[in-house]
């Protein structure tokens, strides 16, 4: 067990950025320096004792610039040293005293089970001097983490993580400040990268005792912005680039099949994905359907893929025949139906060829209002079939599925 430990804490560095921490870096070096001697110290910018107190360590990498730029930059300047100087892990933690660093060994004990894995040390967000605000950020930014990754993390938050730098070589990161530690999170986990959470131990100091560098009104304006922009990429971007993957690989009653058996969904909730993702692919929303498909059935909690993959009614052979439906139910509701033939279509022309264009306008307009009315109603009476057949078909064959 101690040569796997001695043979991992040679890929592994701790990297500890700092700013104005004087009062609790030693405490954090020495106690790190009993579990692992590769540590890579960050001074981003201090103005307090610092420099002072590091010239008693000898052994440690530290690298030092006069500018604060913030912990995000601090934290990347670490992974780029250690790279350089061939470690794979690295292991970041606070120098304010909030974490015990025998809970190293957690993280090493972690990989040895799960290699390149990104671990985060998860506190007990409702613990007994925890700040109500950080309470508040954390459950906040959990919540966008799911959001954009649909996955579930107890502390997204801690700064107490090992961190897999090996994998991130070839990866450019826009952020520099306390939000970079949610941007590599959502990255890591559109790369594919596992992320484990694994409970630590932590220390709230008494109110006095507490510093703090993060400013309420920038830092949480810039998390903010980050999120929103991490969003509009998971739905615009990597939700429907992932499901075509999907649905191009794998045949179509192995989707359903898989998706049904992965996710363990209830009989109820497959035939309102399957009903759902048959009214969004009638929808006139052409261009747009996945992406909008996928946005709400992430909000409404339904199984995207299966969603996605009965979206996909409107393949182009069947679109004709789409539109024709959908024009010929609209004119049920309209005043003037107008007829889908072509005698329409000559209508229009002539009436262009004789500058009728207000009238070709509204001739066109009406029409147009007659598809998208008929449209939304042909994908409602569908979606609804859909949902009905195939709740039907899934608890006839409960038994064998099962």
């Amino acid at each position: 067990m101690n040569q796997i430990n001695t043979i991992l804490n040679q890929k592994i560095c701790v990297i500890i950025p700092t700013y104005n921490n004087a009062n609790t870096l030693k405490q954090v070096v020495d106690g790190v320096l009993k579990y692992n001697q590769n540590i890579i110290l960050v001074d981003d910018g201090s103005t307090d004792n610092t420099p002072l107190i590091l010239k008693d360590y000898d052994s440690l990498e530290i690298i030092r610039y006069d500018e604060n730029k913030g912990k995000g930059w601090a934290i990347q300047t670490g992974f780029r040293k250690a790279l350089s100087m061939g470690f794979d892990y690295a292991i970041t933690i606070d120098s304010d005293g909030q974490h015990f660093a025998d809970d190293i060994l957690l993280f090493i004990e972690e990989l040895k089970k799960i290699p390149d894995s990104l671990i985060i040390g998860s506190r007990n967000i409702e613990a007994v001097g925890m700040p109500a605000k950080n309470t508040f950020a954390n459950k906040f930014s959990n919540f966008w983490f799911w959001a954009e990754t649909n996955q579930k993390l107890p502390d997204t938050q801690s700064g107490f993580r090992l961190y897999p730098i090996k994998l991130y070589k070839k990866t450019r990161f826009f952020t520099k400040k306390f939000e970079f530690e949610i941007e590599v999170l959502v990255r890591s986990a559109w790369s594919n990268i596992n992320i484990v959470p694994i409970p630590v131990k932590v220390y709230y100091p008494p109110v006095n005792e507490r510093i703090t560098h993060f400013r309420p009104l920038p830092d949480f304006t810039r998390i903010s912005i980050l999120n929103t922009i991490l969003v509009l990429i998971t739905f615009l971007y990597i939700i429907p680039l992932r499901a075509i993957k999907y649905l191009a690989k794998n045949k179509f009653t192995k989707i359903v099949k898989e998706q049904i058996m992965l996710h363990n969904e209830n009989t109820y909730k497959i035939s309102m994905a399957i009903g759902f993702g048959v009214f969004m692919g009638i929808t006139p929303i052409w261009g747009f359907q996945m992406v909008v498909a996928a946005l709400l059935a992430h909000f409404f909690r339904l199984n995207k893929i299966i969603v996605l993959a009965f979206s996909n009614i409107s393949l182009p052979p069947f679109i004709p025949i789409i539109i024709y439906f959908s024009y010929l139910v609209g004119g049920i509701l309209m005043e003037n139906p107008r007829e889908f033939t072509s005698e329409t279509i000559e209508y229009l022309k002539q009436q262009v060829m004789h500058g009728g264009f207000y009238s070709t306008l509204n001739e066109f307009g009406y029409s147009i209002l007659q598809y998208v009315i008929g449209s939304l109603l042909l994908g409602l009476l569908l979606g609804t079939f859909a949902g009905g057949v195939s709740y039907i078909i899934l608890k006839l064959t409960k038994g064998s599925r099962k």
